[in-house]
């Protein structure tokens, strides 16, 4: 646990504040200013939303501890409408403003959006929940990662398919204007037929389709039947694609990865539809490690509800990486945060311990495989990488 983390952790617990490196007088200073750029509108929104809160309520916590260097942490949040235009849009004008790193986004296509053109002026940007593997080296040396990486939550639902539920065919569902949702049905399939598994069919639908029929169709006449269908998919087509599977009548498992870490994958089929619902995620439901449970804590307080995901901690976690670097590095320059980031190492997350060891700069983080029945979420096991 580094410094920063470990102060965070014991005044979470005793309410009392911080005291981070404040050298006196901090709102003397200019605040140190951080963008976050968010879907908080849009078909991301059920993820974005609580990931920009969860960020916020980190800044609020800093700072009322005396910020950070004695300085204050503004958040100059841009909600960028589920949009990739305007997603580029709001990097540009938060780059122009100043800001020392950015963080943000619960996608890949969105990162890269925004991502490169950070890169280009030698900011550092953390994504929060972005999680394809190849996103350091597509964007550069100013890339970090909050979450996992696709290859290894694609991993750890097939293995638990395979192994747990005792799935042997597969179809296959994807997203095909995504990134991620591309990564992640591509690595499912790598991992189910390696262990042992079939694909017996392929098929494909695009972000705001909202009606699923003639894919169940495919589905039903597939020869030989699948016992599970992977649904490569974000928020809104999680929930539509549950709701209308049940409604023709099948029952057999739908997989799928954090892009069900949505309640829409419950509230939308409804909880007699919102059975055998099986997705890996962040660690984070369930979990009863302190720095979860004094997070949910300080977030209902602040909110007035429980995290609505695992996307509110990872904005949390992005904001605070954020911090620790500038502490660590004893400076708000943006070199000196990105040469702080990429040496983290052992950072206490709510979402478990970040640590960019990995040539890929992906962090190897356990990942929790989640069921829905009744419309009612459980964590069934932790997975964890090789």
């Amino acid at each position: 646990m580094t410094g920063l983390s470990k102060t965070l952790a014991l005044a979470l617990a005793a309410g009392l504040g911080l005291g981070l490196a404040a050298t006196g007088g901090a709102s003397a200073q200019e605040p140190i200013k951080i963008g976050a750029l968010y879907n908080v509108t849009g078909g991301m929104s059920s993820l974005d939303g609580p990931s920009l809160r969860g960020a916020e309520l980190a800044a609020k916590q800093v700072n009322e501890a005396g910020g950070v260097l004695g300085r204050q942490i503004e958040v100059v949040a841009i909600d960028t409408r589920t949009d990739q235009q305007e997603t580029a849009k709001a990097a540009q004008r938060v780059l122009s403003d100043g800001v020392v790193a950015g963080i943000g986004m619960s996608d890949t296509t969105f990162v890269m959006a925004a991502a490169p053109l950070f890169q280009e002026e030698g900011i550092p940007f953390v994504t929060s929940g972005a999680t394809h593997p190849e996103l350091p080296a597509w964007v550069g040396d100013h890339m970090f990662m909050t979450p996992f990486g696709d290859d290894d939550q694609s991993y750890a639902i097939a293995d638990y398919a395979y192994d747990k539920l005792g799935l042997r065919k597969a179809a296959v569902w994807t997203d095909q204007s995504m990134d991620f949702t591309k990564a992640l049905s591509k690595f499912f399939i790598e991992r189910f037929v390696e262990r042992g598994g079939e694909i017996v069919s392929e098929d494909s639908f695009m972000i705001g389709d909202t009606d699923f029929s003639a894919q169940i169709a495919r589905l039903k006449s597939a020869d030989p039947a699948p016992d599970a269908v992977f649904v490569s998919a974000i928020p809104t087509e999680a929930g539509l694609s549950v709701k209308q599977i049940r409604e023709a009548g099948l029952e057999l498992p739908v997989v799928s990865g954090d892009g069900f870490d949505t309640d829409l994958v419950a509230t939308t089929p409804g909880p007699e539809l919102a059975n055998d619902v099986y997705f890996s995620t962040h660690t984070y439901r369930g979990d009863d490690r302190k720095e979860v449970t004094d997070f949910i804590a300080a977030y209902e307080k602040e909110y007035g509800v429980e995290p609505e995901n695992a996307f509110a901690p990872l904005g949390y976690d992005a904001l605070m990486l954020v911090v620790d670097a500038i502490e660590r590095a004893g400076s708000a320059e943006p070199s000196a945060i990105r040469d702080a980031l990429e040496e983290t190492r052992g950072f206490t997350a709510v979402t478990g311990e970040i640590s960019y060891t990995r040539d890929t700069m992906v962090p190897p983080k356990p990942i929790s495989i989640i069921s829905v029945q009744g419309g009612k979420f459980a964590v069934e096991e932790i997975w964890r990488p090789e």
